[in-house]
């Protein structure tokens, strides 16, 4: 049996959903450690599971609190700047701490989401096999598909291949801090330089919680790329989240969450709320811990008829009529299993491109989280309640979504790429 040490950026939604992966693989017999600074440590709840602290000296307990409400809210370009550079940071410390880490542990193989370039790079130094696992949408690139982070919508045409070509050169621009490590890191290991996460992937299995038919259409992914759809594990130690509230059904029910990070937006909440009663539907509000008790009162005088800090998000999803959410990938991938149509409002990282393709694939809305008065998102909320053919949609991606495999195909993946698997999942692996 293999030891695998999990690799990812410091947040609870990447950390979470690789933990569904890693306890597939605990149950098969696999030992499990996730690396990385010692704030983290929170975000590994079961026991099962390892977690090692690296980077104290830079990165000491108590930081990475300052870091997420920078990321939460960048507000200027000089604040994008500085996630930009406390990204960079990360990457620099795990590819510094990383390769006595692993080798003190007797680690024999990586698990690295997509967005820790320090993964790759430290595979590729180690020798050691490494998976590439996407908790967000893919950093795949393609001619003529928008990146992640960009909102646009999927076109063929000059100008559409125009606009696509013109934000990644921006976005490369922005992202030179980033570069430069990943560059540094390089040269120092002795492996070829590359500067970009795409740069950074797996060789032998790469894994993403989407499927194809939620993604633009792709050409050029390569052929050990698989979507698994979303990775749960219904053991996994969830946040402490409040019971079910009691829902009627003489009146349509709607669901609003922003996320972990995203759950202090006091005013946008407000307006959901808002927009709930002006439809005069049932609304359950979750604020994952952002909001205080006065704040609380104050939205469901707005409108809201519960209120919480966490919900049984997947419990909740598969009752509501409608969803309002920051386009998180892991939300919209529940909310589509739950057959939920999505009016995304979305904030940060690679929201703006999660809503872009609920609105392609045809199973939500989209409007803007600053500029939507209460008034627009009630007519939005109209139509996703209304209109049959947002649930047409969402009931033949989820059936899709149903079929993917989910952390179990993963751990196949996982378990073939490194020859540990016999015939049977090697098959289910393939599929």
């Amino acid at each position: 049996m293999a030891h695998f040490g999990v690799v990812a950026p410091a947040f609870h939604s990447h950390f979470n959903a690789l933990a569904a992966l890693a306890l597939v693989l605990v149950e098969r017999g696999h030992r499990v450690t996730f690396l990385h600074r010692p704030d983290a440590a929170g975000y590994v709840t079961d026991a099962r599971l390892g977690f090692h602290a690296v980077g104290a000296t830079t990165h000491p307990p108590g930081s990475l609190a300052a870091s997420l409400r920078r990321a939460a809210n960048p507000g200027s370009p000089l604040g994008l700047r500085r996630v930009i550079v406390d990204m960079a940071q990360s990457t620099d410390m795990l590819c510094r701490e990383l390769p006595a880490a692993i080798e003190a542990l007797g680690i024999d193989a990586i698990v690295g989401d997509q967005m820790e370039a320090a993964a790759g790079l430290v595979a590729e130094a180690l020798e050691l096999p490494l998976v590439s696992v996407a908790c967000a949408l893919p950093v795949n690139r393609e001619a003529g598909v928008p990146l992640p982070v960009m909102p646009f919508a999927w076109g063929q045409d000059e100008r559409a291949l125009k606009m696509v070509e013109g934000s990644t050169r921006v976005y490369d621009w922005m992202m030179a801090p980033h570069r430069r490590v990943i560059e540094t890191r390089s040269r120092a290991f002795g492996i070829p330089v590359r500067g970009m996460l795409h740069e950074c992937l797996s060789p032998l299995a790469q894994i993403s919680q989407t499927v194809a038919a939620f993604d633009f259409p792709r050409r050029h992914l390569p052929a050990h790329f698989h979507h698994v759809g979303p990775l749960r594990h219904g053991a996994a130690k969830a946040v402490s989240s409040s019971p079910m509230p009691p829902i009627t059904g003489d009146r349509p029910f709607v669901f609003a969450s922003l996320g972990t990070l995203q759950g202090q937006r006091f005013g946008l909440f407000r307006r959901i709320a808002q927009a709930c009663r002006m439809l005069d539907v049932q609304l359950l509000v979750a604020h994952c811990g952002g909001l205080d008790a006065r704040q609380c009162e104050a939205i469901v005088k707005a409108g809201a008829d519960w209120v919480c800090a966490f919900a049984p998000q997947q419990e909740v999803l598969a009752c509501a009529d409608a969803v309002v959410s920051h386009a998180g990938l892991n939300t919209a991938m529940d909310a589509i299993a739950g057959r939920t149509p999505i009016l995304a409002l979305p904030i940060a990282f690679d929201q703006p491109g999660v809503a872009a393709r609920i609105s392609h694939a045809g199973i939500g809305l989209r409007a803007s989280p600053r500029l939507a008065s209460a008034r627009q998102l009630a007519g939005h909320l109209r139509r996703l309640l209304d209109e049959p053919a947002f649930g047409h949609r969402l009931d033949t991606m989820a059936g899709t979504v149903l079929h993917a495999g989910g952390a179990p195909r993963a751990a196949d993946i996982v378990e073939k790429a490194l020859g540990l698997q016999g015939a049977d999942a090697a098959a289910s692996a393939s599929a």
